[in-house]
């Protein structure tokens, strides 16, 4: 497992260098993922916004890249608030797959690539407003998710959302597009990826 991990480390980062924002400037520019805050637990959030990403614009390898680009500034935030080793999702996914956005290539790729080369950081997702096109793709992908892996998927009823949210995450660190204060900000905004401080 070492041995495949470092080989696979090289050929993604090579020197060790930390992936760009300029390599992946096409994924940024959707601006369906932002890496702010943090839930009660102290896990870093990811908010993530499905009906964002566009298959026909996308590069299997940048996406790929994109991928390890926001798990490795995601745990570059673990460990700051009480030690935590996970990091929890916010996945929105209403309009999800009405305009082609099915894209299982790049699902089961970035879950290959989170389940094989970041091992045990996801430590919850919260799937909120799923519409019933999802759950067809859902059934490809679910066999390719490991056993632990499954249990970490919440899927959240449009009458729960705002009492889950707020069960989990504090009125500080809740996205403005849940009811929350924390106001998502550009990642194409220089800097916006490293001031995902708490608040």
């Amino acid at each position: 497992m070492l041995v495949k991990y470092l080989q696979w480390k090289r050929e993604v980062k090579p020197g060790g260098r930390a992936i760009a924002d300029e390599e992946v400037r096409g994924e940024l520019a959707q601006e369906k993922l932002y890496m702010q805050g943090y839930d009660r637990q102290g896990r870093p959030l990811v908010y993530g916004f499905g009906a964002r990403h566009f298959p026909a614009r996308r590069d299997l390898d940048e996406f790929k890249r994109y991928v390890v680009y926001v798990l490795d500034r995601t745990c570059a935030r673990l460990g700051g608030n009480g030690g935590q080793e996970k990091f929890a999702a916010v996945a929105y996914l209403q309009w999800w797959g009405y305009y082609g956005i099915c894209d299982i290539r790049a699902y089961v790729a970035a879950l290959e690539i989170m389940q094989n080369y970041y091992p045990e950081r996801l430590g919850r997702v919260f799937l909120l407003h799923v519409p019933y096109v999802f759950m067809a793709a859902w059934k490809i992908i679910y066999p390719f998710i490991d056993d632990n892996t499954k249990k970490k998927f919440v899927f959240v009823a449009d009458k729960d959302l705002h009492a889950t949210l707020r069960d989990a995450i504090d009125d500080s660190n809740l996205a403005e597009d849940y009811g929350g204060k924390l106001k998502l900000v550009s990642p194409l905004i220089n800097g916006a990826t490293e001031s995902n401080r708490r608040r």
